[in-house]
């Protein structure tokens, strides 16, 4: 009888992998489906918040630079508005985003709600966040001229060449590894195929976005 008891409470102990904070900013590099499974079997929240702050940060400065605010606004009210309004507010659209994902997931049978998405998506970020470093860089040598329609800062000479090529390279390598980490993250979450994982990233794009820049585009239009 404590022969069972045992085995039974070693079994139980077992069915958890235990990491520590350190783990699951190390190990998500090598062993990206173990960290995952970890996250959501335990619910694991810290750092969370702080995460998606630096996210929303992430969406802001991109798009400050895609969309040459440089051409019409300051440095600091550009900084000032990525920094805070896109670190207080970004993480909205990765909660829509996470929303519309569990919807459609369901459509597959996916097992995630939004929270458990939510909480992928925050992890899953943590590459496109070291990218930030690269994004300050680029700030530092090219100033204003980084968030401006016009290419002239890339002829300030071969080490203002080299610092953006690298960086560039770098937030590109970032940018998809944090997209190989959602899809991974997301079929261990809804316990899909890696291949249904990437066919539920896309259907709220293909069914809820599309659609509704169609009606925007034709209502503009009449």
């Amino acid at each position: 009888m404590e022969t069972k008891y045992t085995e039974d409470h070693f079994e139980e102990f077992e069915k958890y992998d235990v990491l520590t904070d350190k783990d699951i900013f190390t190990k998500i590099w090598t062993e990206p489906r173990r960290i995952f499974k970890f996250i959501n079997d335990t619910q694991y929240e810290k750092y969370l918040y702080i995460l998606m702050i630096f996210a929303g940060m992430v969406r802001a400065f991109d798009r400050a630079s895609s969309k040459d605010l440089g051409d019409h606004s300051s440095m600091f009210s550009i900084v000032f508005g990525c920094v805070i309004l896109g670190g207080m507010l970004g993480w909205i659209s990765y909660y829509i985003y996470a929303a519309l994902l569990s919807w459609t997931g369901k459509w597959l049978n996916g097992a995630g709600n939004t929270s458990s998405i939510y909480r992928m998506m925050a992890y899953a970020m943590i590459p496109s966040i070291i990218g930030l470093v690269f994004v300050f860089l680029q700030i530092a040598v090219y100033g204003l001229g980084y968030f401006k329609n016009n290419s002239d800062y890339l002829e300030s000479g071969i080490a203002g060449s080299i610092v953006f090529w690298i960086s560039f390279a770098m937030e590109i390598l970032l940018s998809l590894t944090s997209l190989v980490f959602t899809v991974i993250g997301l079929s261990e979450v809804q316990k899909f195929s890696i291949g249904k994982a990437i066919v539920n990233l896309i259907l709220p794009i293909a069914f809820i976005v599309v659609p509704i820049v169609l009606i925007v585009a034709i209502s503009m239009v009449f």
